[in-house]
């Protein structure tokens, strides 16, 4: 974005993660717009702020809903998560809130943060980045069955301050608080029982199930799985993520030697345990692993390693699965258990099955290796004169052809479309400048000013975003061109964040490949379309030929749908729809929302999307197991009863 200190213009961040080289079927590619024009305050912020607020308070409970409608603008934007209904929307301009609100609205009473300048009304950039500027502020609110937080911003067009957008979400049910700070537990039982367990015991029990069953079988040990698992743990529902990698973290572990978080520790923070104030801006994947497995474990999270799902069955009538799962222990022994939970959550990662070509002649291959670039352990040292190609250009095939490179090889990338590239550093000082940065923020704050900007102002925010990061990186986006490398704009010139939101993939953020593609170090092979590998070579369809001794294909992953279909069977499959990109109202398709499929959600996604929606998620199934929501199938367009 730009920079969001009180006073000076916002930057916001992007994000990371290695998706598909395609387009997802039926995702919605917003349009862009705007924030009206703006005037500048002649009163004071504060007391623009309270009188909005004041008489937001005074038509709701007078439930005067034209009064409402009276306080937003024309073209404003009411986003709710989980508030008054069981789900995510975004309803755009002032008649259809007058009638979202009058038919759903749960909100009691809405009051202004007055906490550190950032949370408390003031004047500025309305998207962080330039103008038009106006006041925003942080509230808190209480509705009939929670309380939760959210982002004001105001307009003044000439006409008086209105709002322009609204966004409100739930972090609490009442009577299901989270037993932190002041209701944190008291964590012993004190003498007189003379068969009581120590903590150990306890922890031993609750870990294996003694006794019991979860209520949520949650697939995958990744930020993921782990971000879900500890916010169930906070709400009180027993579940159990499974993992078939040997150790908590192997996810990132295992993958490719040179591998490094392109996002700063600001923006990858994990709830309720951050990341230490000494730990790196770029997290290594091995230092990132180890946290994962610090993290389950001090989080005392219930998570099976070595675990597979053998079968599954999900009973409509009894609203629950049974699921065999085979655990393998230490002493060399499998252990099959039975389980029925109530929810199954899909974390195995934001794609589904690899996108790995079939190629004709690809069994004639004679090289040292032919991979996918999630099977890539890195390149071999002492390589000098070694021919490599990586087909691909996005993240992960830059970060291959730098390793082979490095280790002496005569490298090669394949791209066959074009790469939304930006700098690290213009990703750092640009888009994340000012909120999710050493002097930002905290973070919680920070997703809450991001998230209340709707999908189609943020469209227009980042296409400003990355105007700035491409002036920044002219030399370097120059250097790529020259060398053959066709770079874009991302979708309506909307840069890298769109492109992953809409897309989940296409992008690289530079962490020194560019530089090496420009000087020529690495090669490029620009729009041929790949004819047939032979003994020791790959065969264009423009004839021409490149010698290989490696060739990995750093091309992708499909929907995570897809590996549903392999764990669960078609009839998960054919229930559900394609998770990633927009619905029509501008908020994620299917991640953590009902899946289509009764009791089966799917959830994935970088850190600071797991950070954020892994509450959502959680709230959702406390408010089904609890009949404060409805247990009955709904797909992404199906909208639950009112709170």
């Amino acid at each position: 974005m730009a920079s969001i200190e009180v006073d000076s213009p916002v930057h916001v961040k992007k994000y990371a993660g290695e998706g598909a080289e395609r387009s997802e079927p039926g995702s919605v590619n917003l349009t862009a717009a705007s924030f009206p024009i703006t005037v500048t305050p002649s009163g004071n912020v504060d007391e623009i702020a309270a009188d909005i607020v004041d008489r937001f308070n005074t038509s709701l409970k007078n439930k005067d809903w034209a009064a409402i409608a009276d306080l937003f603008h024309d073209s404003s934007y009411w986003r709710d998560h989980l508030v008054s209904t069981w789900d995510l929307r975004t309803i755009k301009g002032k008649a259809s809130i007058r009638s979202y609100l009058e038919a759903t609205c749960s909100i009691i009473e809405v009051s202004i943060r007055r906490g550190d300048p950032f949370q408390r009304p003031h004047f500025g950039p309305l998207d962080g980045v330039s103008d038009p500027q106006g006041i925003t502020f942080l509230i808190d609110f209480q509705s009939k069955i929670g309380r939760g937080q959210g982002t004001v911003r105001l307009g003044d067009d000439g006409q008086g301050w209105k709002i322009l957008t609204f966004f409100v979400t739930l972090q609490e049910l009442k009577d299901f608080e989270e037993p932190i700070g002041h209701r944190r537990v008291q964590g012993v039982q004190h003498g007189g029982d003379p068969s009581r367990k120590n903590w150990r015991e306890r922890r031993t029990d609750e870990f294996n199930f003694k006794d019991r069953e979860p209520i949520v079988l949650i697939i995958g040990a990744g930020q993921a799985g782990l971000t879900a698992s500890a916010r169930f743990k906070m709400l009180g529902i027993p579940a159990l993520a499974i993992d078939q990698n040997e150790r908590v973290g192997d996810n990132w572990r295992k993958r490719y030697h040179q591998l490094v978080l392109h996002d700063p520790v600001w923006y990858d923070h994990m709830p309720y345990l951050k990341f230490p104030s000494n730990w790196p801006i770029f997290t290594p994947k091995d230092k990132l692993a180890d946290f994962f497995e610090a993290y389950a474990k001090l989080l005392e999270l219930n998570i099976w390693t070595r675990t597979s799902i053998l079968s599954s069955k999900w009973d409509e009538d009894e609203a629950k699965w049974t699921v065999e799962v085979g655990r393998l222990l230490d002493d060399g022994r499998t252990e099959k258990r039975t389980f029925h939970p109530r929810h199954i959550i899909q974390a195995t990662g934001h794609s589904g099955k690899k996108n790995f070509p079939s190629i004709k002649g690809m069994e004639n291959f004679r090289g040292d290796r032919l991979c996918h670039s999630s099977e890539f352990s890195g390149a071999q040292e002492n390589s000098k004169g070694k021919k490599a190609i990586v087909v691909g250009a996005c993240n992960s095939s830059h970060d291959i052809a730098q390793d082979f490179y490095e280790k002496g090889y005569d490298v090669t990338m394949v791209q066959r479309s074009t790469t939304c590239v930006v700098s690290s550093h213009s990703i750092t000082h640009i888009g994340l400048a000012g909120l999710y940065d050493e002097n930002g923020p905290p973070v919680d704050d920070a997703d809450l000013w991001l998230w209340g900007l709707p999908s189609e102002l943020f469209k227009t925010q980042q296409a400003r975003v990355h105007r700035l990061q491409r002036d920044n990186d002219k030399e370097l986006l120059d250097g790529l061109e020259k060398a053959g490398f066709k770079v874009d704009k991302g979708p309506g010139d909307g840069g890298l964040f769109i492109k992953y939101f809409q897309r989940g993939g296409g992008y690289y953020i530079d962490v020194g490949a560019s530089k090496l593609i420009g000087e020529g170090k690495i090669k490029v092979k620009q729009g041929q379309e790949i004819g047939e590998i032979l003994e020791h070579e790959m065969l264009f369809a423009d004839g021409t030929k490149l010698p290989a001794d490696e060739i990995i294909f750093a091309t992708g992953y499909q929907n995570m749908r897809t590996q549903a279909q392999l764990l669960f069977g078609d009839d998960v499959y054919n229930r559900t729809g394609d998770f990633w990109g927009f619905d029509e109202e501008g908020e994620f398709r299917v991640d953590c929302r009902r899946s289509g499929h009764p009791g089966f959600w799917y959830f994935g996604g970088n850190l600071a999307i797991c950070r954020y929606f892994s509450r959502i998620l959680a709230l959702q199934i406390k408010a089904i197991e609890t009949g404060l929501a409805k247990r009955e199938p709904g797909g992404e367009k199906e909208r639950t009863a009112k709170a």
